[in-house]
Formats: structure tokens, sequence, C-alpha cells
């Protein structure tokens, strides 16, 4: 059996999406006929952890680890955090920054290039390289962000004969808060030369949704192919069609940054609330997951805040029963320039869940032309409130007659177990 060596950050027992991806794809590599060999730090910094995801990485798989030392960890000790917020969220967030965050963005964006991971490249390339004198794969692919993961690759394409396939599950240069980090021209100018080093030295660019492939296309790109995120198998027995929760539950799982502040919905629910006794005394908005001060302060103004249940991060395995228990499942689409091509995790376990998606974003976007293939939702634009209100109260009216369930099409192609199988007919193909 041919092997490939995957190179990811992120790897249980840490938890979140960020994981997900390629333990789903390691999951099924066998059943195409590729080993998978893992490698992975030793003593990473995610921002959640999830043990129960160790249970899920198949018996027998090769995994090789090292340390890595990351500033982070001073960071957090400098400030008093028990943890650190993924850049993203915490550039889209309404928190007061103090001076010392400040100061360690200015140098995370201008001597941490691309990323805090870069002290681990070189000595990875150097673990990697001895290793594959005695242990030869036939591919390699590396996961990011965080974007350092490609630069082992590019170190190790260098050095041995060997496929490279570079996986973006996020934009490098092209990502939402990019503009927002303080860098100077000169790092700026040092980043994109390492992106486009890696388009053009990788032997293929897989990315995650049409959009970000559109976006490498129009960088020269033309070795690309789109592998979507997707969900899993679903489990043993359907879900439960008859919504008999007390509550109409509007779920939304994951962070919710400035971003992705719904705020027509909040404005549409706070006017259905007033006008319908019986939608204030059942309406439940449950949030899993970090909540942005903004959106709190949103829910708040629109007078909504006692209809919210907010709860912490929650492991994968128990995120299903919620979704699938939930009378309707928000998906909030970030409000920013390349918002077309988002298409998160989230998203496809929402599929499979077949409740209602109440979507907020692009209308043009890739979420949208999913949403419509699989007749599994609607979408509206971030200003829409008139539809969205007469959307809302359809849903409350399918609820009264428990019969929420959504008889959605097409959405086995989005299976984990299919899109492996793309992933290994891709790997034959780069290997051929």
């Amino acid at each position: 059996m041919p092997k490939v060596l995957i190179i990811t950050y992120y790897w249980p027992p840490c938890g979140g999406s960020s994981v997900l991806r390629w333990l789903k794809f390691t999951k099924y590599l066998r059943e195409f006929g590729w080993e998978p060999v893992i490698y992975t730090p030793s003593n990473p910094e995610p921002q959640e952890y999830d043990p129960s995801l160790v249970q899920e990485i198949p018996p027998g798989v090769e995994t090789i680890t090292s340390p890595i030392r990351e500033p982070y960890r001073l960071y957090k000790m400098l400030i008093g955090k028990k943890r650190h917020d993924h850049l993203g969220v915490a550039l889209m967030s309404d928190k007061k920054h103090g001076i010392i965050s400040k100061i360690s963005l200015w140098i995370r964006s201008n001597f941490f290039i691309p990323d805090p991971r870069r002290g681990w490249v070189r000595p990875s390339v150097t673990l990697l390289s001895a290793y594959l004198k005695n242990h030869p794969v036939d591919a390699i692919i590396t996961t990011g962000p965080p974007h350092s993961m490609h630069l082992i690759g590019l170190g190790l394409k260098s050095k041995h004969d060997l496929k490279w396939i570079a996986d973006f599950r996020d934009p490098w240069t092209n990502i939402d808060f990019y503009k927002d980090l303080p860098m100077t021209r000169f790092a700026d100018h040092i980043q994109k030369k390492l992106e486009s080093t890696v388009l053009k030295r990788a032997d293929h660019i897989i990315t995650v949704s049409p959009g970000m492939t559109l976006d490498f296309v129009t960088m020269g790109v033309s070795n690309i192919t789109t592998i979507t995120n997707g969900y899993d198998i679903e489990p043993a027995g359907a879900p439960d069609t008859t919504n008999s929760n007390e509550n109409f539950i509007l779920l939304h799982l994951g962070s919710l940054p400035r971003s992705r502040n719904p705020i027509k919905l909040w404005q549409v629910l706070s006017q259905l609330v007033q006008e319908y006794e019986r939608i204030a005394s059942i309406l439940e908005i449950r949030l899993i997951g970090q909540v942005d001060i903004s959106v709190l302060e949103s829910i708040r103004n629109h007078g909504l805040l006692k209809n919210v249940v907010h709860l912490p991060y929650m492991a994968h395995h128990q995120t299903f029963s919620q979704l699938t228990s939930a009378s309707a499942l928000l998906l909030c689409i970030n409000n920013t320039p390349n918002a077309q091509g988002i298409l998160t995790n989230k998203f496809f376990e929402y599929l499979s869940a077949r409740r209602p998606i109440l979507a907020i974003g692009p209308e043009d976007g890739d979420a949208s032309a999913i949403l419509t293939e699989t007749g599994a939702g609607r979408i509206f634009g971030y200003e829409d409130s008139n539809e969205l209100k007469g959307y809302v109260l359809g849903l409350f009216e399918l609820y009264s007659q428990h019969n929420l369930n959504m008889n959605s099409r097409h959405i086995e192609k989005y299976s984990r177990f299919n899109l492996t199988r793309e992933l290994a007919e891709l790997l034959n193909k780069v290997t051929a």
C-alpha cells in the first residue's frame, strides 16, 4: 500500500474544526489504498482539547511527533491568560486590547513570518529528512493554517524526490484579517513571497471551496483541486423528526466573532417576540462556543438576552445530538471581502443533521449554491430583513406542525467517506 506523510499542526487530543478535516481523511484513507503517516507536534498550543477524538484515529497509524517551542506560552504568562485566542477571532473582536497585546501583535506580524510556528520548520525538515531515508513515502501533504506547515513541505521537496500536495483550509494573504495585521511593507513582501513560492513549488494545491480555488487561479495556480470539508457517516438511527422540544431552539455552533454578528436577524427576532406572545415564550437562541462581546451587546440591545442560552465549547461527539434536536440551525458567514468562498466544517455537519438551515451571508457565495443544490435551507443577505422575517415565521409554523425535518438532496457527495475517495484519486493522479 502506498504511503502518504501528512504534516499537520492540529491532531487529537486537540479539539476544534481544524483537527477534523485530516483526522477524517486518515480514518478512511486505507479503504482507498493509501496508508497515512502523521507528523504533528508533541506539545501543541490548541484553542481547545477534545480527547474523545483520539478514539477516531485508526489502529496502527504511525504518528511521528517532535516538540515545538512557541511564543504563546510566554505571551499567556505576560497577560495572565490560560489560553490564547485564534488570531482572526481576536482581531475581529470588540475586546479592548492592552498595550502588551498590541506590542505582541506587532511582533507576531513582523518577526514570526508566516506565523509563530515558524521555529518548528527547520528541526522538522531535519527530522523528517532522516526519517524518509529509511522510511520512504510516495507523497507528502501539508495542511495550513498555520502556513508554516507548508514551509516544512517546501524544505522536504527541495531535499527529496517526492510529490507534495499543499492543502489550504483557509487562505494565506487573502484571509479576512490579513489587512488588519500591523505589518511593515517588508513583512508583507515576505509573506507574499513565501506564499507564491509554496504555490509554485507544490505539485498540487487543494482548497476547501470553489471561491478559494478561484482566488488561487487568479494568482496563476493551475494545478489545483477543490475538496470541501464534509460530514462523517451519520450515526445509526434517524434524527428525531417530531421536534418535541418545549422551546423553538435556534442553534449556532462554534465561535461567533464580530464579523459574523447577524444584526438583522436580531432585529427580526426582536420584532417577532414583541408581536407574538407565543414566540416570546418559546424562542431559545442557543449559542455553543465563543461569542464576542459585540454579539452579546447586540442581543441585549434588541431585548433578546432572556431568550439566550450560552454553552461553552463542546466535545465533537456531543454536538451531533445538539444539532439534530434543534429546531433550526443558524449559519453566520463573515461579513468580509472573501465571504463568497467561505465553507466551514460546521456547514456540512448542519447538512447531515437535516434541520432547516437559516444562513446569513452572501447570496451569491459557495454556501448559497450548496443550499440551493441540496434544498437544506435559505440564505439571506447581511441587510435583508423583510424576506428573512417571513422565512422565520414559516419555521415557527413548521415547528407548530412538528414538521421541521429536512429531506435534503444530494448531500452524500459531502460525506467524509466520499471526499476521501476524491483525495485518494488525486493522490493516485499526482503520484502516477
